[in-house]
């Protein structure tokens, strides 16, 4: 079998194009929504295998939550960005995107995924590293903080408490 061929430059060009107005798109879109919108930007990746069943799981989250959802990401490699655009002052539509995040992350768990495939566990995902890693695994990762970070100066109280 041999090689794909290249892709045409005109199609390499639409696609970038079309990637560089997801941002205006979404923006567009939250300034729809009123009030002070804002949104949760996941990164999550699952195996490839199951990034159909990842997609379908999260439209449905989001109809559950009542939530507009956009996903874009990195399909090659499985990762996934879902954006939860909402109202943050309207404290029920804050709610629901509160348990469209939760739901996004024990779903990507749940297909044998991990809950970073980029950009790493902030305070937003703190609580999803001790659902993925296991006790030896978290006693690892506060066994380098303090190896690296023996005074407790990068970013104490955040995330990996040593």
């Amino acid at each position: 079998m041999s090689p794909p061929p290249p892709p045409r430059a005109e199609e390499s060009r639409q696609v970038i194009e079309a990637r560089r107005l997801v941002s205006p798109a979404l923006g567009a879109f939250a300034a729809t929504l009123g009030g002070r919108p804002t949104a949760f930007i996941e990164d999550v990746a699952v195996p490839r295998s199951e990034l159909a069943k990842f997609m379908g799981t999260i439209e449905e989250i989001a109809v559950r939550n009542r939530l507009r959802i956009f996903t874009l990401g990195h399909a090659g490699d499985g990762n996934l960005h879902p954006t939860v655009v909402f109202d943050e002052s309207d404290a029920d539509e804050f709610r629901r995107a509160q348990t469209a995040y939760d739901d996004i992350m024990a779903a990507g768990l749940a297909l044998g995924g991990t809950s970073t495939g980029e950009h790493g566990i902030g305070t937003l995902k703190r609580e999803w590293l001790t659902r993925e890693l296991d006790p030896v695994s978290l006693e690892l990762q506060r066994g380098l903080k303090r190896l690296f970070d023996p005074k407790n100066l990068l970013n104490p109280g955040k995330v990996v408490e040593a």
